[in-house]
């Protein structure tokens, strides 16, 4: 399996809209990748995320009827819709800490429910937050096997969870493609300066 130093994989990493079609993975690789994404941080170490992995080609071509007809929807080896259980707080969250001493347990345990309980925008806000790390883990993950990636919210949120049946306790965050490019990427496209984006003490 290849893989590279991260500082390569962030330099290098780029969003891929052409993927070749006739490319498959491994479902050894599919396994590992989805691993190393797993082990992104996450708010109370709750793993908000869900994977659906769309395998389905019929359903693949609905979803991508949905998505401006972007292509990479049908012809990434891999289409992944990222998920956040909303409930994950409230869903035995001892397991999560299973590990921990019996005294971080009685600390943490009752913090998550005091934190999540009645706070709808927290549960979305702290969920999203979690998915949108095990998101980036997935592409520099895709980036150090040797395959590229697409992170994608182009398509019609409403019409995507009834495709792939969505719970009513779950939010969809976004979909990531992923596979081998076909051709060279367009030249990369220019980043702010830092003396832009970072502000010392206070805006």
């Amino acid at each position: 399996m290849c893989e590279m130093k991260i500082t390569t994989a962030l330099r290098t990493r780029r969003s891929i809209k052409v993927f070749d079609p006739a490319h498959r993975m491994a479902e050894q690789e599919v396994d590992a990748l989805i691993r190393y994404a797993a082990r992104a941080p996450s708010a109370f170490n709750l793993q908000h995320w869900r994977f659906v992995r769309v395998r389905d080609g019929q359903l693949r071509q609905e979803i991508r009827k949905i998505a401006w007809d972007q292509r990479q929807v049908t012809d990434a080896s891999l289409l992944l819709v990222l998920c956040v259980d909303l409930r994950a707080w409230d869903k035995e969250p001892a397991r999560h800490w299973q590990t921990a001493p019996p005294a971080v347990q009685d600390i943490i345990l009752p913090a998550i429910d005091q934190y999540y309980r009645d706070d709808a925008q927290m549960q979305r806000d702290e969920g999203m937050r979690s998915c949108g790390l095990v998101a980036m883990s997935l592409m520099l993950a895709a980036r150090a096997m040797g395959y590229d990636s697409c992170p994608m919210d182009g398509f019609d949120f409403e019409a995507l969870a009834r495709l792939i049946r969505l719970p009513e306790d779950y939010a969809l965050c976004m979909m990531v493609a992923i596979g081998k490019p076909m051709g060279e990427p367009l030249p990369s496209t220019s980043r702010l300066p830092l003396e832009e984006i970072v502000v010392t003490d206070r805006f």
